[in-house]
């Protein structure tokens, strides 16, 4: 018997390895293939607004600020939604409609990336551009409002990302408010809460878990490629307007490698997927430090 879970450790243990060496592996490979970008402009790269294959000048700065700005955006929009999802339908919602929300909400993580991109391209860019000349003059001079009504930009983005991080945000946002025990929610109806008051302290208890459900939905965002892509408007420019086209990280890789002849302009797209692993790694590294500290100081507090 002690042989036997001594093997059982060593092979769950092997497979854990394999993990980590994979991505050790991942980073060990887009480090070789873009040392001569790193070599000729090293932490220059990631401050340049310059990107010109002609002249053999690249900087990653307009593809990291794309990047950053879309995700974010998109977390802003959909993590209220996909909460409120998972609440109705953990929380609030009959019986009779709680399989077919489950459904339909998963249904939008299966759907192809491409389809959401043709979606993007014939449902969302005409209501965006007929948003943007709706607006008023007034609010078109603000800087976030800038620049001619395209309909691909910024915002168009934002919002196909929004609805394709939803899926992922909610479905994980559920089944941790699954996991809370039903004795939360009755102790504070014994002490007189509401409806609102019981699912609010139900939230409170799962907090951690709906911490890490928005952090895979941000994962998710930064990742995306040809959705994107189809709307963003792919121009490598920094600009504060939802309005504008610009351009992120996976896109400008999707875009232009096929392209890429000349080693030094392989090289810079490689170290873009380098950039885009790395700020992958700090985000999860960060919202892991942050769970973990949130999940410490959790047991002081329920005891209380």
């Amino acid at each position: 018997m002690r042989s036997r879970d001594l093997g059982f450790r060593l092979s769950i243990g092997a497979f854990a390895a394999a993990l980590l060496l994979i991505v050790v592996a991942i980073g060990f490979e887009l480090t070789r293939q873009s040392m001569p970008s790193l070599q000729k402009f090293g932490l220059r790269f990631w401050g340049s607004s310059t990107w010109d294959p002609v002249l053999g000048e690249f900087g990653a700065f307009p593809f990291i600020w794309g990047t950053l700005y879309s995700s974010i955006l998109a977390l802003l929009i959909a993590a209220p939604v996909a909460l409120g999802i998972a609440v109705f339908v953990s929380e609030l919602s009959p019986s009779s409609l709680r399989a077919p929300l489950i459904f339909l909400t998963e249904l939008l993580a299966a759907i192809p990336s491409i389809v959401y991109g043709l979606w993007g391209i014939f449902v969302l860019v005409p209501a965006v551009r007929a948003l943007e000349a709706f607006l008023p003059d007034a609010l078109r001079a603000l800087p976030i409002f800038a620049g001619p009504p395209l309909g691909v930009g910024m915002l168009a983005a934002g919002l196909i990302l929004a609805v394709m991080v939803v899926p992922f945000t909610s479905a994980v946002a559920r089944e941790v408010l699954k996991t809370v025990p039903t004795a939360q929610r009755e102790a504070a109806y014994a002490l007189g809460a509401t409806r609102f008051e019981a699912i609010r302290a139900a939230m409170f208890y799962a907090r951690t878990g709906i911490v890490g459900a928005v952090m895979l939905g941000f994962g998710r965002a930064l990742g995306e490629t040809m959705a994107v892509t189809m709307v963003i408007g792919n121009n490598p420019q920094i600009s504060l307007s939802l309005f504008a086209p610009q351009h992120t990280m996976a896109a400008v890789i999707a875009n232009e490698f096929t392209e890429a002849t000349d080693p030094l302009y392989l090289s810079a797209l490689v170290e873009i997927g380098l950039v885009l692993f790395i700020i992958t790694l700090a985000v999860n590294a960060l919202s892991r430090g942050l769970i973990w500290s949130m999940a410490r100081r959790m047991p002081a507090k329920v005891t209380a």
